[in-house]
């Protein structure tokens, strides 16, 4: 009996990308929302509190910056006051970083999913987005560095954006490609140093970037 021909395997579509963001200094600059936050919370306290020097260091928790001013025992109870008046401060003087808007248009235009993964308090993320017009899919607060994973593996997310060294050891938990900008408080060589895979000054270049990433590595097609 003449052997059956074998009819090769039809190679699988890859799925167009999940990409997250990070929020602050990537998609947003908030260090006027943030810096009138403080001065407020410090006047409420009467706190002496360097508004300058917190928003030259963004990125991690409001917990963890909130210690170098208050004692421990206050700094849990202080910090949920300060998610309680930043609404009021913080959303308005908030601007878009340069090509915000395009790199998470850019991820739908491929037909794929961009969610932002931020330490910040997650009701706050979503204030800053809506104002500001940047339609994300999915707005998960509230991790920092490699807790970042949780969500960028629960999504499926293959590429993070951030700017700072957190946001890279977020990626790399989570086996995602990072890229990083240099819009925040880590320059070129902290974020290489961390293992970001593509570091750009700012996200302009990131839809041109993302699109010749999708087309070499097969995203999106048969």
């Amino acid at each position: 009996m003449a052997p059956i021909p074998q009819t090769p395997p039809t190679a699988l579509p890859k799925p167009p990308p999940t990409v997250g963001f990070d929020l602050d200094m990537t998609l947003i600059d908030s260090r006027p929302g943030i810096r009138a936050a403080y001065l407020a919370l410090s006047a409420e306290t009467g706190v002496p509190i360097d508004c300058d020097l917190v928003v030259s260091r963004l990125g991690p928790p409001v917990e963890q910056e909130l210690a170098n001013w208050f004692p421990a025992a206050e700094v849990a109870a202080t910090a949920d006051r300060y998610r309680e008046i930043y609404p009021a401060h913080a959303i308005t003087p908030t601007l878009a970083m340069t090509g915000a808007r395009e790199a998470v248009a850019a991820v739908r235009a491929l037909g794929g999913r961009a969610i932002v993964v931020t330490a910040k308090h997650e009701p706050s993320a979503k204030l800053h987005l809506a104002h500001l017009g940047i339609e994300p899919d999915t707005v998960v607060g509230r991790l920092w560095a490699e807790a970042k994973a949780e969500a960028l593996l629960a999504h499926g997310a293959r590429i993070y954006v951030g700017d700072h060294t957190g946001d890279v050891r977020g990626a790399r938990a989570a086996d995602c490609l990072s890229f990083g900008v240099t819009t925040g408080p880590c320059d070129a060589d902290e974020l290489r140093a961390a293992g970001a895979d593509v570091v750009m000054p700012d996200l302009t270049g990131f839809p041109a970037w993302l699109s010749a990433w999708v087309a070499s590595s097969g995203a999106g097609q048969v």
